[in-house]
């Protein structure tokens, strides 16, 4: 557990600020890579983005395309989609690949439930995914706080599916998926981001077998419930590395998959070790296909939640930009 109590309440750490204290020391970049011509975002309705935002900021909601200054934030917002990130914008750990603030986080929002069930309900959406900061700080690591915004949700918007992407409870499993099962969301998402080999460095006060418990665990306790876990590439691991995981994650009963390229959010940030070539994102989705996950996707700009609603009703992985694309991207 990182949190300093010499840290003001509330205030928000990024940057080398928030890399100063993590054990493998990242380098600050002199010069940021260039990007290949397959990695673009693109602006679809762009007064549908400024209509999402203005409806967030009146109920005081975040979400993680803002926060993790997610690539895909255009294209889903123009879209009409989001994932809201509750318990605060604060996170308890300083992983060096995520640009969400470090600190000490303020007291839980009790409002906050009714106003994101408030959220779906006008935005109209048929699928919401919901996640958090870790909060190291909570006895049950937030569990409650979940359960409570799925029911609030299950109550003005009944037939809407819900998708949860949990941190990793760790030192709080049991408790934490207790209460979840008692609320069950319609998947339950964890993120394990990356091979084990870098693990000290990319997850700091995170462990990978214990993810991939966490995962299986969940599938004990609501087995009529899928599972979903997404990871990135480009951080320094080798192809082979990927193919184990797939296959670890296909031995602890994930359903579906999500693999996408690392963007380095600043020069403070861990470095891109290599923009991966779209070849080996096929090789993984063909080897996600023979290990028979319910859906994968791999392709440079998936992320997590890039889309879940159509990935769970088993549309195939987005295929990289074409050249039409490419002339209407930004």
């Amino acid at each position: 557990m990182d949190l300093n109590n010499s840290i003001a309440k509330g205030k928000k750490m990024r940057g080398a600020e928030k890399m100063a204290r993590i054990p493998i020391k990242v380098l600050p970049t002199e010069n940021m890579p260039k990007k290949p011509e397959w990695i673009r975002s693109k602006i679809s309705q762009p007064e549908e983005v400024q209509v999402i935002k203005a409806l967030l900021r009146q109920q005081k909601l975040h979400t993680v395309c803002e926060e993790a200054a997610c690539p895909n934030l255009p294209q889903c917002f123009g879209s009409g989609t989001a994932t809201f990130m509750i318990m605060g914008d604060i996170c308890t750990r300083r992983c060096p690949f995520c640009d969400v603030a470090h600190g000490r986080p303020n007291v839980l929002d009790v409002n906050e439930p009714q106003h994101l069930a408030e959220t779906v309900k006008n935005l109209a959406l048929k699928y919401v995914v919901i996640t958090s900061v870790d909060r190291d700080d909570l006895m049950d690591g937030g569990a409650q706080h979940f359960a409570d915004c799925i029911r609030e949700i299950r109550k003005t918007s009944p037939d809407t599916l819900i998708e949860i992407l949990v941190p990793d409870f760790r030192g709080r499993t049991d408790v934490a998926l207790k209460i979840l099962s008692k609320t069950p969301p319609d998947v339950f998402n964890h993120n394990i981001e990356t091979v084990p080999r870098l693990y000290k460095a990319m997850r700091p006060g995170s462990d990978y077998q214990h993810s991939l418990d966490l995962l299986k665990k969940f599938k004990h306790y609501c087995p009529d419930i899928p599972t979903k876990c997404g990871l990135m590439v480009g951080l320094g691991e080798v192809e082979a590395e990927v193919i184990v995981l797939l296959n670890d994650l296909r031995d602890h009963e994930v359903d579906y998959v999500t693999i996408g390229q690392y963007l380095q959010p600043s020069k403070a940030h861990a470095p891109i070790h290599r923009f991966v070539a779209l070849e080996e994102f096929e090789h993984y989705q063909l080897h996600g296909q023979f290990l028979q996950f319910k859906n994968i996707w791999s392709a440079p700009m998936v992320r997590s939640s890039y889309f879940a609603e159509k990935q769970y009703y088993g549309e195939k992985s987005p295929k990289p930009f074409n050249k039409i694309d490419l002339l209407n991207s930004i």
